[in-house]
């Protein structure tokens, strides 16, 4: 539906030409040149009528009104098949992984946040974009200039087509001197809005790149995240592969003796020397793995991997997070997620294209307005009350033939306005399901972490009451070592459980988005203050 309010640049220009006519500017200005100036006072009397009676007529849009896909509107009203509840709690996404209470992860997803090369490539693609919708803005303005030119002729009388001069004048050549400073403008009215449909779409492409960055910084903070949890993960699983390679290789030599006195057959010996083998054969690759996370994450801080050496060496013990994350209303995606913000808003701008392709059929009146001096010396040039010129000139173009490209780039804008529907329509719909997804993942997540937890502690109890019957003799060394083993084992699945969990709450907060910094995105044009104070009107569909 068309916004009914009038656009605010609208008054405001409405204001200052009422202004000038309450106050008598335009008429005093007309009035106080001298009455040798009678074109030059036509002018701007003729210059102030067409500026206010044209005021309005030059904020027109052929734009369609607006439409909400129907997958939008019919967005449900809450999240189901989670029991992660609180859909009336606000999301406050601010600088969430704080939670993890690890200040080598705080620091880590800052510095990817200044440096990393991704936000860097994307900051400049927005103030890219933000230069063309600066420069497209300018067709809306006057444009100006200053010229000054001096000449120097002398041309024979023979050849020129005066005539005798009068008594036969021994006057062989004609000199001249001219000196001329002039002020020219020029002004394209835009009486159907043509050039401000096609300033207002490139301002929201402009407005859908600073959503595109924002969807950048969070993808460089949730990756500099995941990869740290991976890297602590790694860290974990060497450390653990090297006690259980410790513990098996002590069981592998009491087996040999016992093998040696007869007490233990060649099958088990085998089968023990081949689980020692296998643990040790794993350790390479999780080394390789250690070493190629260190990479990614490096990348995705701009740097070498070196340059993380000092903060990877400090203690990394990130705390789990096993609270709610408050999810909200579905609706809220359409805010929050900064792709669905970037699609609505090329939405918008296709729309508006639609409005500049249609203008494309009326006419264009464009106002050329100079004045200036012309003197045969130079100090006359500067004699304005003696030497002025002036001139208005109007110009009127309108299509008249064009074989068909007008037409066609109509039907070429609605056709990319559809595209973008459906686009806009798909990111609402696949946000949605991802933050279902999500939610169901972390619960998920939470139960296995809980059961393996669970199964720790029984593995320790086994272990625990193996070392007391082996000291107390009524039990075996070799059985401890196999109880002891186990609990490595399931020490190494909780650790991966952990990374999945914390990895689970990331993917919530991903697929819900919002702000995770207090840093301002660039806005080099004040794109937002200027969407809120000029609201586009949409004309026939």
């Amino acid at each position: 539906m068309a916004n009914p309010r009038p656009s605010v640049t609208k008054f405001r220009l409405l204001g200052y030409y009422r202004a000038l006519v309450r106050f008598d500017v335009i008429p005093n200005i007309a009035s106080s040149a001298p009455k040798s100036w009678p074109l030059l006072t036509r002018s701007i009397k003729l210059t102030g009528a067409v500026f206010g009676s044209l005021v309005l007529v030059g904020c027109v849009s052929m734009a369609p009104a607006r439409e909400t896909p129907a997958q939008v509107i019919e967005i449900p009203q809450k999240f189901e098949g989670t029991s992660n509840g609180a859909e009336t709690v606000d999301y406050a996404p601010l600088n969430w992984w704080s939670a993890f209470e690890d200040p080598v992860l705080d620091g880590l997803v800052q510095r990817a946040l200044k440096r990393n090369l991704d936000v860097a490539e994307s900051a400049a693609r927005l103030r890219q974009v933000s230069a063309q919708a600066r420069l497209s803005r300018a067709a809306l303005l006057p444009q100006a200039n200053v010229s000054g030119n001096a000449s120097d002729t002398s041309t024979p009388i023979d050849g020129l087509a005066f005539g005798d001069l009068a008594g036969g004048s021994p006057i062989t050549r004609i000199d001249n001197e001219a000196y001329t400073l002039n002020l020219g403008a020029s002004y394209e009215l835009d009486l159907f809005g043509r050039n401000r449909d096609d300033f207002r779409a490139t301002r929201q492409d402009a407005i859908a790149s600073a959503a595109d960055f924002k969807t950048v910084q969070l993808s460089a903070a949730a990756e500099t995240t995941s990869a740290y949890f991976d890297y602590v993960d790694a860290v974990r699983q060497i450390a653990l592969t090297e006690r259980t390679i410790d513990a098996l290789r002590d069981r592998a030599n009491r087996t040999d003796e016992r093998f040696e006195r007869g007490l233990a057959d060649s099958l088990e010996r085998y089968q023990i020397r081949q689980d020692l083998r296998s643990t040790e054969a794993s350790l390479p690759q999780l080394r390789s793995g250690l070493v190629a996370t260190k990479s990614r994450l490096a990348l995705l801080l701009g740097a070498y991997p070196s340059e993380l050496d000092e903060a990877l060496s400090q203690p990394l013990r990130p705390r789990l997070v096993f609270e709610d994350v408050p999810a909200g209303l579905p609706i809220d995606l359409l805010s929050q997620r900064p792709d669905v913000a970037a699609n609505y808003e090329r939405l918008e701008a296709a729309r508006l294209r639609i409005g500049a392709r249609r203008a494309d059929r009326f006419p264009t009146l464009t106002l050329t307005p100079s004045i200036g001096t012309q003197a045969g010396d130079p100090g006359g040039a500067f004699d304005f009350a003696n030497n002025w010129a002036s001139s208005l000139v109007a110009a009127i173009t309108a299509p008249l033939f064009d074989g068909g490209r007008i037409k066609a780039n109509i039907a070429a804008a609605r056709a990319q306005y559809d595209q973008q529907a459906a686009a806009y329509a798909r990111s609402v719909i696949s946000a949605f399901g991802e933050v279902e997804s999500a939610l169901a993942d972390y619960d998920e997540q939470r139960a296995r972490y809980a059961r393996i937890a669970a199964q720790l502690d029984e593995a320790r109890g086994s272990r625990d009451l193996q070392s007391r019957r082996f000291e107390a003799g009524t039990g075996s060394y070799l059985a401890y070592l196999a109880a002891l083993r186990t609990v490595y084992a399931v020490e190494a699945n909780l650790s991966g459980a952990a990374r999945a969990t914390a990895l689970a709450r990331l993917g919530v907060h991903r697929a819900l988005g919002g702000d995770w910094t207090e840093e301002a995105e660039p806005d080099p044009i004040e794109m937002r203050r200027a969407k809120s104070t000029e609201s586009d009107q949409g004309g026939a569909s």
